[in-house]
């Protein structure tokens, strides 16, 4: 008989899907075994998913620490900075699982594919695109790391620095978003508000006085993002956001606008 051994108080047990490959002793973390697996019976949207997205990463990073695993949310953040290694000029949207930045994408031709579902694909070509919406999740882990107590780490703090001198320069540009296109990049939404997200936290880490940083310049620019989303990202006719700039599709992903504090639950624009 298995008796599984008390946990520490404050830590809840990690939720199954947690658990298996995705979150390693070394803090790395990885999507579910998806390689060769369509998404449909036939279908061409065959992807290799074997590599470490930091959006999930970040994602899975705060549910680490919401419910006590600390240590593992450590792990991964020291995985983080290795990988990403202080250069946010050259961050990609993902990594191989031990750090590895070399991922292109070919088709292997010569394999038939699951039920003949082709074309089989390794690697993705989607590591060099442009989603600025990563920025955000990145630094909204780091900052719920530091507002949650995780031992104080300089570089994780210069990192969430040079993320914002980034965004900076490149807010305003279209990108392919969390939805990862492959056709022409546009002004999504949802990566406007996560880039406001990225500075919004930067600015409460100045604040706190655990950073030094231009506060009134990136207060400035925070409210540039926020004028610039609610003008042109919102449909008054419909009383909505809408997926990118001037188009009619609506997004799920903006559901998050109010969780990520870029707008109450009850308010009109």
């Amino acid at each position: 008989m298995h008796v599984p051994r008390p946990l520490p108080r404050g830590r809840r047990p990690l939720p199954d899907h947690a658990e298996g490959p995705h979150v390693r002793p070394d803090g790395r973390h990885r999507r579910r075994a998806h390689h060769l697996l369509p998404e449909e019976i036939g279908g061409v949207r065959n992807w290799d998913y074997r590599y470490t997205w930091l959006r999930d990463a970040a994602i899975t990073l705060s549910s680490l620490l919401r419910t006590g695993y600390r240590e593992e949310a450590r792990a991964w953040r020291e995985w983080l900075l290795r990988a990403v290694a202080g250069d946010p000029e050259n961050l990609q949207i993902m990594y191989g699982i031990a750090g590895e930045r070399e991922l292109g994408e070919a088709e292997l031709d010569w394999l038939p594919g699951y039920e003949n579902s082709g074309p089989v694909r390794v690697g993705n070509g989607a590591a060099h695109q442009l989603q600025l919406d990563v920025y955000g999740e990145v630094t909204e882990a780091l900052h719920l790391a530091h507002m949650t107590g995780l031992a104080r780490n300089d570089y994780a703090s210069l990192l969430q620095l040079k993320l914002i001198r980034y965004l900076e320069k490149h807010w305003d540009e279209p990108d392919e978003g969390i939805w990862e296109v492959r056709g022409p990049r546009r002004h999504f939404v949802h990566s406007k508000v996560m880039a406001w997200v990225a500075v919004d936290r930067t600015i409460k880490l100045i604040e706190s006085g655990d950073a030094d940083g231009p506060l009134e310049k990136w207060r400035e620019l925070r409210d540039d993002i926020h004028r610039d989303v609610c003008e042109r990202g919102y449909d008054k006719e419909r009383n909505t956001f809408t997926q990118s700039y001037g188009s009619k599709e609506l997004d799920a992903s903006l559901l998050l606008i109010p969780q990520m504090g870029f707008l109450p639950r009850t308010t009109s624009v």
